[in-house]
């Protein structure tokens, strides 16, 4: 089971249970497959809200192997989720949410509020919204 006090995510792909983590390596990895200078460029790649399929291949396969399984990204490239191409990104933002939200961010569920008030309370508050819901 997924701890997410540690940042990992539980998800689905073809039918079988993996659990993720972005570990420093991981974001390591990421840094250097997106040309990012450092983990806030990083982040703010993903502020953006748009995540290519090749996005999702490269965070969901840095999750697995953060987690410890031998996999390579074209390995992640064949695999099937449950919820089709929704379900890719819905991996992908549980993931990046629970490596990067703060603790008062999280509730303990993945609820979170649309994305209009979420952005309008960040706004009204003189922050930009952050990465995904729930985080600044």
């Amino acid at each position: 089971m997924a701890n997410r006090h540690r940042g990992e995510v539980e998800a689905r792909l073809d039918g079988k249970p993996y659990r993720l983590v972005l570990t420093l390596g991981a974001l390591a990895e990421l840094e250097e497959a997106f040309g990012a200078d450092d983990m806030v460029a990083l982040v703010q790649r993903f502020e953006q809200g748009r995540i290519r399929s090749n996005d999702a291949m490269k965070v969901i396969g840095a999750g697995l192997r953060g987690a410890g399984a031998d996999i390579t990204d074209a390995d992640v490239s064949q695999m099937r989720a449950e919820g089709g191409a929704g379900g890719y990104v819905d991996i992908v933002a549980r993931l990046l949410r629970a490596t990067f939200a703060s603790e008062s961010d999280s509730n303990g569920d993945d609820k979170r509020p649309p994305p209009s008030c979420e952005q309008r309370t960040s706004q009204e508050e003189g922050q930009s919204p952050g990465p995904f819901h729930g985080t600044t």
